[in-house]
């Protein structure tokens, strides 16, 4: 435009010149502005990859959604409420099944030592993101197939029939039906924007799975290296698009799945934020002087799933004898050590849409024994308990929690016998289905109850994070009506009733809902628990 009002009026030659050389200068010094500051963050775990689409844990998005890549739409830092991202603002059609994006000029995509971009983020980058997942024809979905977990659980590869490219800056999504929770969909981790021009030159050299071990986006940090179990190495973006937000000049992952080594190398200043501290560690910790500890409580649930595939987890009663001979308070008391709460929902109780009506059964180890009798296993039975290897939220101690399942199974004659695995294998595994029982957990992504009920209990999401492998036809029903019904009171009459009938079915045994803490370093600005349970260090300084 610019351009074009030069060639109209040649009076504003010297002015616009004038306004270019300043904006330059602003760019600069805005590269220049990055403070030479460094800060170290111990993970708690080694991530899968760094391709946001393949992958579902709070370590992969960490390491790489909110370092690396933007969306469309975003969450604000700290909460759940939906931000402009790529595209500067969003158009959704009177019958709901059409939303155009319109999308942010002079964005950049980072140059690396293996890639260097020739042309800014627009539309054809869009494009190629969600068509790679939609289509499995496409070029480089061919070239490099992967599974697309969350893309699927949520019905998206159904729901979404077109993305087409309006101009070089608007893109129009077609979608089957209306539906509800889509502008909250689109901006979580699976919808990070890829650079179709890198994945072009991917594929020309043959190289498309480096896609997930060498990442180019527009976000706040540019991947420089990664040694699995050790250390990821970030620079600060020099040309990211939201100004003054990178205050670090370098971000360092220390890999360190210990939490007992976590908190010793914050207290020596050797990391200045850790993930996960275990319930006996956060006394100290808020002694210390030098290390401040945010809290809030957790949008996460804890729970055990049951395969019920696998028999006799079939069976409802067996299910329910399972639930009912677990002392949850005695877990809560042990696991959580006064930083956790019951659960008895498949969703948090800060949810909306929570039905607080929804009562668990009683630790009863008599009537378990009896429901077993019922189901024809009164001399009991032995499955396989899977253990969590690592810290979460929701879990600050998987090994724990099955030690004290198997011992209160043991009591209704049931043999566990627990397995664990590395993280990445365990939650692979646990997707082929090779597990009898296993502990898990869920933080929430988006704020809708429908990132609850239908990620880990829809029909859809069953080679997904519907881990109990669950397909029950009037639950299923019920996430597909919430999904195309409008409005926040009529949505969550649906929900109550799938809650219902998750009470009466129990595909899992909802634990406990933990208090969730952040250990950080005195020196560190303006971190912020993020409810939706990730880490992100845009906008984060350091004294």
């Amino acid at each position: 435009m610019k351009q074009n009002r030069l060639l109209r009026a040649l009076r504003l030659t010297t002015l616009s010149a004038v306004a270019a050389a300043s904006m330059a200068g602003t760019q600069l010094a805005n590269a220049a502005d990055i403070p030479n500051k460094t800060l170290v963050f111990c993970s708690e775990g080694s991530p899968a990859g760094f391709d946001p689409a393949q992958y579902t844990t709070g370590v992969d998005f960490t390491a790489n959604t909110f370092t690396v890549y933007n969306r469309l739409v975003e969450f604000e830092r700290g909460g759940t409420k939906v931000e402009p991202g790529l595209a500067e603002k969003w158009d959704v059609s009177p019958d709901g099944k059409t939303v155009t994006f319109h999308l942010r000029h002079g964005v950049k995509f980072q140059t690396t030592a293996y890639f260097k971009p020739t042309r800014e983020f627009n539309a054809d980058d869009v494009v190629f993101t969600f068509e790679r997942m939609l289509d499995p024809n496409q070029p480089f979905h061919k070239a490099y197939p992967v599974q697309f977990p969350y893309f699927t659980d949520m019905g998206l590869d159904k729901l979404i029939t077109k993305v087409e490219k309006v101009d070089p800056y608007t893109v129009k999504f077609t979608l089957a039906e209306a539906n509800a929770p889509f502008i909250q969909n689109i901006a979580m981790e699976y919808a990070s924007i890829l650079s179709a021009e890198y994945a072009d030159q991917l594929l020309k050299d043959g190289k498309a799975a480096d896609i997930n071990q060498k990442p180019v986006g527009t976000g706040p940090f540019i991947f420089r290296s990664y040694t699995k179990d050790a250390t990821i190495r970030f620079d600060g973006n020099p040309d990211y698009w939201k100004p003054n937000t990178v205050k670090l000049s370098k971000l360092i992952f220390s890999i360190t799945p210990d939490p007992g080594v976590r908190v010793q190398k914050l207290k020596r200043d050797e990391c200045q934020v850790m993930s996960y501290p275990r319930p006996a560690d956060i006394a100290p910790l808020k002694a210390d002087n030098n290390i401040q500890m945010p809290s809030q409580a957790g949008f996460n649930l804890g729970y055990l799933a049951y395969n019920v595939t696998h028999k006799p987890l079939d069976k409802v009663e067996v299910r329910q004898a399972l639930d009912m001979a677990i002392n949850k308070k005695a877990i809560v008391d042990s696991v959580y050590q006064g930083a956790g709460q019951l659960a008895t929902n498949p969703m948090p109780p800060t949810q909306w849409s929570f039905y607080q009506g929804l009562k668990a059964a009683s630790y009863d180890p008599d009537k378990a024994k009896a429901l077993l009798a019922k189901a024809g296993l009164a001399n009991g039975f032995e499955i396989t308990l899977w253990a969590m290897p690592v810290q979460r939220p929701y879990n600050p101690n998987g090994k724990l929690m099955a030690e004290m399942i198997q011992a209160d199974w043991a009591k209704i004659g049931v043999k566990a016998n627990i397995v664990t695995y590395e993280w990445g294998e365990y939650i692979k595994r646990a997707h082929a289905g090779e597990d009898d029982s296993m502990l898990i957990g869920w933080t929430g992504d988006n704020g809708d109850p429908d990132n609850w009920l239908g990620t880990l209990l829809g029909c859809e999401a069953v080679n997904g994070n519907n881990f109990s492998k669950w397909c029950y036809k009037p639950f299923d029903e019920l996430v597909q009506k919430g999904r195309t019904t409008m409005g926040q009171d009529a949505r969550t009459k649906i929900y109550v009733q799938a809650q219902q009938i998750f009470a009466e079915q129990l595909p899992f045994s909802p634990i406990a809902h933990s208090t969730v803490y952040l250990p950080m370093s005195k020196k560190v600005v303006d971190m912020r628990i993020e409810s939706l349970g990730y880490q992100r260090f845009d906008g984060v300084g350091m004294q």
